[in-house]
């Protein structure tokens, strides 16, 4: 019977849609486990075969955990809010509710397809009312909240009223901005309701500020750091400039220890948790305040080294920083300001990399050295960010290397403050040695003395103060966009007010245009009902506005990451009305145990998930304080793409090994375009680019080769290869067992189709070992000790590969047994029954159909996962090697447990023996029972 693939899979994929086979409860007597993959942004594209590499590894996992005896949560969902959509709603005035559904429904078509074992009964959509309701709930419950340092926990605001009521908030250690000033209780009692609301806010977990932004002129929005490639967007490629605006944000720094601490909790690479690790940036130091000269002003510096306080020669300030325009004289302003506004066109990203350029100017000001009481020349430089420590840096040139390299360009003083060390890495380090020279305050002492002897000097002046410093930055929340989270948010005199739980969601308005208004304001501007009447509870038009009832509605929304920093969650429990996630089901499930993702999520999303689930842990939400217990980034499956190339200036092709000098263009063309031979359809190319319809192409014996060249698989680079088509041309099962095949899951590895083939005979000769011809032919005889020996050897690599994640030797071990099964003609059941249960997680559909055949009525998702059994493995016989005078002539299969006389009478009775000795008697049999048999002659 032939291998029907097309047939057996769509009849497959129906009866687990009907049965809904894959469906976790919510209450079992089995173990839980729970799997998860990184939310699919539904784009317009679809899939292409480099996007399911991660899902298909994690199928596998969750399937073979199934048969292991666990109760499996493996949902699926899309991260449906977003830019792309937006966008292509600009370009074609169609609703991005409308391509959502569209682009959700393709993926939900290919995904199906695939065969994974996903519980679509829980599917959540960020962009549904329903689960967004929610995200806005948590906005709300972030912003009646405040951080406490010395608990270590967020806590409700209500309790910090209460405090600053009784005591006021000298006493107070919270997470707070910088300019929160000291009050008394009294203080606070005659405050007026406005003001105790200003002052609230710089506590809140999420506030209002004003912040340095990444701005988009062209895409009208505010962009995050990972949005911005070589300081032009990623979308679209438009310019990036950074800007001040009031923004919502988010308090993640106050949790960045914990953050930092609680990585030593969870089963993620060294690799990923150094990325966080290096985010966070913890460094302990001393923050210093230096005067400006000849002003009040003053500024604050944190050093991890205030033992090299003497090697100041110049200050570096960040080019936005505020009191850039306030210091500098009259006569250096119009420089100043074309390097700030030069330096808006860079991406903080950008800035931070690049170590080669060396741009600064000076502002014309000085400030005083705390200790020397010498006049310290202040320059702006684009190195120094606004947003990072204090946005200024004191410069040490003789222990920094990029201190170095700018006191050098500029001809800057460059005092050495350190004696015999190498003092690029030991000054720079922070290495423990006598390093301090030059200075009679800090001469031979060693550097810790030295660093604890100047903050002590410091707080006794009032001139700084020890301090743990973080690079993790509290996160800016708005975006200027309309396909996003609503904020739950209404404004009365310019302050805040949060819209109750029973009133959500705030559901996004319609709107004429997605592009921000003519003014400026973001797209909700053009919303004309976007107003709060608090008498009703409910949106009105904007012209009902009253300032007394009615109210207008924040008009920025939600970033991205809001909804995917807590989707997990609502998987446990996806239909509950009442709550995100009910209290019996996130206690069953806790968090999630396997958590399969790309690595270009290391920090973002990762570091806000972490933040929220810890912020909800606190106020009493949710049972666990982390919210991936193992993760694993898969790696990127590369496109093989193809290359034409055209003369310089003439529309003439030239093929491959044609080539003579540098003078062609290398053109993508489209890999459907081209065979494996690396024959290019010319005609199809022509109408596929009809620019070059009348192109001349110079072959090689009437065949015209590409170049070829591996590169990230994309749309632009035309080397996407399609899910669909290797679904159909070869079958599903093929599709995931090749993916696997291809190389370790957390390493890149290019894709070509080519070599799909191979897994695809495997498959029909899996096929074949349970069938005789036409006929299904499997036999309830005793299997053969060799087919018993294949079966288990196989079970017990294939296992551990499983649980190491290894699952392209995996299939590997597949292949060799199959081929042993093949060479023993088994067709055991004994054997045959358990191999398609072994096989089941990586090629669902023939496992399903072959179990089917074998007589059985369930699917063979909940078959107990076969055992290992040592017995079939060990050796019964022993292949002897035998010798006539130390040469080996032949070899002798005898039983290991047959006694030294019995093989040595075995032995001399073999016909070959015979043969060898002519005759002849032997002078000497030696035998080593196991290893050896030599005749000596």
């Amino acid at each position: 019977m032939s291998y029907h693939f097309n047939t057996i899979e769509e009849k497959w994929q129906k009866y687990w849609a009907e049965n809904q086979t894959f469906q976790a409860k919510n209450n079992s007597d089995k173990p839980k486990y729970y799997v998860l993959d990184m939310f699919p942004y539904p784009s317009g594209a679809g899939l292409h075969v480099g996007h399911p590499l991660g899902y298909i590894a994690s199928d596998i996992y969750a399937r073979f955990k199934r048969h292991k005896g666990f109760n499996v949560l493996h949902p699926q969902g899309y991260d449906s809010f977003g830019l792309p959509a937006e966008q292509y709603a600009i370009q074609t005035g169609q609703h991005p509710a409308v391509t959502t559904e569209n682009n959700i429904a393709r993926y939900r078509e290919q995904l199906d397809k695939i065969g994974f074992s996903f519980d679509w009964s829980r599917e959540v959509r960020t962009s549904e009312p329903d689960y967004y309701k929610w995200t806005q709930w948590i906005f709300i419950q972030l912003f009646e909240s405040w951080y406490d340092q010395e608990a270590e926990k967020s806590r409700p605001i209500s309790e910090l009223e209460e405090i600053f009521t009784s005591e006021g908030n000298s006493r107070v250690n919270a997470a707070c901005d910088d300019d929160t000033e000291e009050f008394s209780a009294d203080n606070w009692k005659a405050y007026s309701q406005d003001e105790k609301e200003r002052i609230l806010l710089k506590y809140r977990l999420t506030y209002l500020a004003e912040a340095e932004v990444n701005w988009c002129p062209q895409l009208g929005t505010v962009l995050a750091n990972d949005e911005i490639v070589n300081g032009v967007s990623e979308r679209g490629g438009y310019p990036v400039v950074r800007k001040k605006m009031t923004q919502w944000s988010m308090r993640i720094s106050a949790f960045a220890e914990r953050l930092l601490q609680d990585l030593n909790k969870i089963d993620w690479t060294e690799s990923l948790k150094e990325s966080q690790r290096n985010w966070i940036g913890k460094s302990v130091g001393a923050q210093v305040k230096f005067q400006v000269m000849n002003s009040d002003h003053q500024f604050e510096v944190f050093t991890t080294r205030p033992d090299t306080i003497f090697g100041v020669s110049f200050m570096t300030l960040a080019p936005e920083h505020e009191l850039v325009d306030k210091i500098t004289p009259e006569d250096r302003k119009e420089e100043v300001q074309a390097y700030i506004e030069a330096t808006a066109k860079r991406s903080e990203r950008e800035r931070m990399a690049d170590v080669k350029t060396i741009s600064g100017v000076f502002t014309g000001a000085y400030a005083e050295h705390p200790f020397t009481k010498e006049p310290v020349p202040i320059w702006i430089g684009d190195y120094v960010l606004a947003g990072y420590g204090t946005g200024a840096v004191m410069a040490v040139p003789c222990g920094d290397q990029r201190d170095h390299d700018f006191a050098r360009h500029f001809d800057l003083p460059i005092p050495n403050i350190f004696e015999n060390v190498d003092v690029s890495e030991e000054a720079h380090a922070g290495k423990e040695g006598t390093v301090i020279a030059n200075s009679d305050f800090l001469s031979g002492l060693e550097y810790k003395e030295a660093l604890n002897k100047v903050i002590l000097e410091l707080e006794k002046t009032g001139q700084g103060y020890g301090k743990t410093n973080y690079r993790l930055r509290d996160a800016v929340f708005s975006r200027q966009r309309y396909w996003g989270e609503p904020f739950p948010v209404y404004y009365v005199n310019g302050l805040p007010k949060m819209i109750d739980l029973e009133h959500l969601p705030l559901r996004l308005p319609e709107v004429e245009k997605y592009l921000p208004t003519e003014t400026g304001e973001p797209p909700l501007g053009n919303a004309t009902d976007w107003a709060w009447d608090t008498k009703n509870n409910k949106v009105v038009s904007n012209s009902e506005i009253d300032d007394e009832t009615v109210f207008p509605l924040e008009l920025n929304t939600m970033p991205g990451w809001a909804g995917s920093s807590w989707y997990l969650f609502r998987y446990m429990d996806a239909g509950n009305p009442d709550r995100f996630v009910s209290e019996e089901a996130q206690k069953y499930w806790e968090n999630v145990d396997l958590y399969i993702g790309g690595s270009e999520h290391a920090t973002g999303h990762l570091l806000y998930s972490r933040f929220w689930t810890k912020f909800l842990h606190d106020r009493g939400w949710l049972t666990v304080e982390e919210p991936f217990k193992k993760l694993i980034n898969q790696g990127m499956i590369l496109g093989t793409s193809a290359f034409v190339y055209r003369l310089e200036g003439e529309n003439v092709f030239v093929s491959k090994n044609q080539i003579k000098g540098n003078n062609v263009q290398p053109i993508h063309a489209d890999v459907s375009l081209v065979n494996a031979s690396d024959e290019l359809d010319v005609e199809g190319f022509k109408k596929w680019r009809p620019e070059f319809a009348d192109a001349k192409f110079l072959t090689e014996d009437g065949k015209y080769i590409v170049g070829r060249e591996v590169e990230k698989m994309s749309k632009s680079k035309y080397n996407v290869v399609n899910p669909d088509e290797i679904c159909k041309d070869y079958g599903a099962d093929t599709l995931r067992m090749y993916e696997m095949f291809l190389g370790p899951l957390d390493q890149a590895k290019p894709w070509n189709t080519a070599g799909i083939t191979g897994v695809h005979n495997f498959l029909k000769k899996l096929w074949k070992l349970y069938h005789n011809g036409e006929e299904f032919s499997v036999s309830d005889d005793k299997a053969s000790a060799d087919s018993l020996k294949t079966l288990h050897k196989t079970i017990k690599k294939v296992t551990e590969d499983i649980e190491d994640f290894s699952f392209n030797t995996s299939v590997s071990t597949f292949m060799i047994c199959v081929n042993e099964l093949t060479a023993q003609k088994c067709n055991s059941r004994e054997v045959l029954e358990p191999l398609a249960v072994l096989i089941a997680p990586y090629a669902p559909h023939i496992a399903e159909e072959l179990w089917e055949k074998l007589g059985n009525s369930e699917s063979v998702t909940t078959v107990k996962y076969p055992e290992f059994e040592e017995k079939f493995l060990v050796e019964s016989t022993k292949n002897y090697p035998v010798s006539f005078n130390g040469k080996m002539r032949f070899t002798m299969e005898l039983p290991l447990d047959m006694s030294k006389d019995e093989i040595e009478k075995n032995v001399l009775e073999d016909e070959r023996t015979k043969n060898q000795l002519d005759g002849s008697t032997p002078k000497k049999v030696i035998v080593v029972p196991g290893k050896i048999i030599n005749i000596v002659i």
